[in-house]
């Protein structure tokens, strides 16, 4: 088939008569159905997508028949297939309408699918696909049209209830929750959690079927999404701002933009530095307030169930601390605004998205260690312990411990290596890291053997 034979999006026209399109499938909603108003007792099924065929032109598609038709059409396709659309009716769009519910698209028209009159196949020409597929990753609004999260932020309630633009990585993929509403119906809900190099946690939450399944794919710290038109809106129960996927809605996965490369780069960095488990300061919670007790294969079984960070207490030894390790290994320091690993003697910060790459350069210098966890259940392994946390449990600042002869630094690690500790940790979901999870010890200290007496006693009678 012959790539001239198809009609290019920006030259659709009502009068033309069987136009055949050839376009990728950028977005796509759910199936829904509504009463006919012609025929009582009986349902009109639709659902919609875009396509798009060149880096300017894209449009909306509606498919409109009986749910025997509809479900099965929308099963034969997704976000990010190459389609062919052959005789649909070309109407020109009602502004009002596709200015609430549908993306935003360049053209003047719209297109209608009907089962008596088009078809919609999955594109087979070679040629085609090879034109269509880099138009995946092009956003669907201007690449340099778009807040930060740290600009979201920073306007809070202003922006409550408006449609923006936003550019973000992919920091954790919540777990599906479904549930079904006061009339009967279904639903289904999926948080992510975006970061940048301005905010380190911003909750995005999708509620269609079309738009989780796209996003449930996407591989956390690794990925970067321009996503058009997202809703605005002010969480009262969490007290801060949210977006919402809606049917406006466009998600463009690692987009070729140069403000995007850049993201990418920095999560990848930010990421293997351990950075971006800052959030796991003890301040995130007052330690007196984390009570629930744990063993260490509990913490891995809740971790599983529910990829969700929480707060727990272990009775446990640290297995592995190299205290007698090269002082460069135990000691780190990190730019103060974005936790980036600096050589001491740095004047500025390495890191090229540093959001205080223009002003003057400040580090911060700590404890910076990776433990093992190990109680009668397992071992919980390369658990951050950072300052001011590694200080107040070695109880010496890291000015003391640089002092230290070798075996005063071995006899410090032989301390806690023999005996069984109370340990304050957050435990966070890790893809990268087989065990699927990563802790952060928030406090520690050597436990009373009366109370590790009575807690163990505890958790056997749970189990």
């Amino acid at each position: 088939m012959a790539a001239q034979t198809y009609i290019a999006i920006s030259e659709l026209h009502p009068n033309f008569s069987h136009p055949k399109v050839a376009g990728i499938v950028i977005g796509k909603t759910d199936v829904r159905s509504f009463p006919d108003r012609k025929t009582v007792g009986v349902d009109r099924w639709t659902f919609g997508f875009t396509v798009k065929d060149s880096a300017d032109s894209f449009i909306n598609v509606s498919a409109w028949g009986n749910e025997t038709y509809i479900n099965p059409l929308s099963n034969s396709f997704s976000v990010g297939d190459c389609v062919i659309v052959e005789n649909p009716l070309v109407s020109t769009k009602d502004p009002e309408r596709e200015g609430k519910y549908c993306p935003t698209t360049p053209s003047l028209y719209r297109l209608l699918v009907t089962e008596a009159h088009s078809q919609v196949t999955l594109c087979a020409d070679v040629d085609a696909i090879d034109r269509l597929l880099p138009l995946i990753h092009l956003p669907a609004k201007d690449s340099g049209d778009f807040y930060s999260l740290g600009d979201i932020v920073a306007n809070g309630q202003r922006l409550d209830g408006t449609v923006i633009n936003i550019l973000a990585a992919v920091k954790t993929i919540g777990e599906l929750k479904q549930f079904t509403t006061s009339d009967g119906r279904r639903g289904q809900r999926l948080e992510l959690k975006l970061f940048d190099d301005s905010v380190s946690s911003f909750p995005l939450v999708c509620w269609d079927r079309e738009a989780i399944q796209l996003v449930q794919s996407l591989i956390p710290r690794e990925t970067v999404l321009f996503i058009a038109d997202a809703k605005i809106g002010f969480d009262n129960f969490r007290s801060s701002m949210t977006a919402t996927a809606n049917t406006k809605t466009i998600i463009t996965v690692n987009p070729d933009t140069r403000e995007a490369s850049l993201l990418f780069s920095y999560a990848k960095q930010v990421s293997e530095s351990g950075a971006l488990d800052q959030d796991e300061k003890p301040e995130d919670v007052p330690v007196d307030s984390i009570t629930d007790v744990y063993t260490v294969s509990q913490m891995k079984q809740k971790t599983q169930e529910n990829p969700e960070a929480f707060f727990g207490i272990t009775y446990s030894f640290i297995s592995k601390l190299d205290l007698d390790s090269s002082v460069s290994k135990v000691i780190r320091t990190r730019c103060t605004r974005c936790k980036f690993q600096v050589a001491e003697d740095m004047q500025s910060c390495s890191n090229q998205m540093c959001p205080g790459r223009e002003q003057a350069f400040s580090a911060t210098t700590g404890f910076d260690l990776l433990v093992d966890l190990t109680d009668h259940t397992g071992t919980l392994h390369a658990c951050t312990l950072r300052s001011p946390v590694a200080e107040q449990a070695l109880g010496c600042t890291t000015e003391e411990f640089t002092s230290f002869t070798d075996d005063e630094r071995t006899a410090m690690k032989w301390r806690f290596l023999l005996e069984r500790c109370k340990i304050y940790v957050k435990v966070l979901p890790h893809t990268k890291l087989k065990s699927g999870l990563r802790g952060a010890v928030v406090a520690c200290s050597l436990s009373d053997p009366g109370e590790v007496k009575q807690h163990m006693a505890a958790l056997l009678e749970r189990i």
